[in-house]
């Protein structure tokens, strides 16, 4: 499996398809809340023998081809690793809970919707994820800023495939 991919679309065919400004289109694709759903089925079928998720709520969104569970993130602003019922207000980390996410999926598809209408898609093993994080390079949360995901995380993913 390669560590990236570039996803392309030609936004002035969306805007005219879907019949909105192309302004509108890209705020609706640089949205990650929104544009997920549309991610996991372009991630699902660049690789054969992907599926999605059997539901929402299943705590990953992609199965591949041998069953293994990846999570879908975008990265925005921003981007975290912990599960996402850890994430919001009232919520709160737990490491044990991070960990059992990380024992229990193969990594995370990370697509940097900033540069829609391209999009590059970063596939991270959970176990680099796990070791940025034991090195504090996550920060306490694993909430970590753009510039950090390319300075940090990008890096590490040449390494193992270089």
């Amino acid at each position: 499996m390669p560590h990236k991919l570039l996803f392309e679309w030609d936004l002035d065919a969306l805007s005219a398809s879907m019949g909105i400004p192309a302004a509108d289109v890209e705020l609706y694709f640089r949205d990650g809340r929104r544009v997920s759903f549309l991610l996991e089925r372009r991630i699902r079928d660049a690789f054969p023998g992907w599926k999605l998720a059997a539901s929402e709520g299943a705590g990953y969104d992609l199965l591949d081809e041998i069953g293994g569970k990846w999570e879908v993130r975008s990265i925005s602003k921003s981007i975290y690793f912990c599960p996402s019922y850890m994430v919001g207000s009232g919520r709160k980390f737990a490491q044990d809970g991070f960990f059992a996410k990380l024992d229990a999926i193969g990594g995370y598809i990370c697509s940097d919707i900033t540069t829609f209408p391209k999009v590059p898609v970063y596939i991270v093993p959970a176990d680099l994820i796990r070791a940025l994080y034991l090195d504090g390079q996550l920060g306490p949360s694993t909430l970590i800023s753009r510039a950090n995901f390319y300075s940090k995380v990008v890096p590490e993913l040449n390494e193992l495939h270089d």
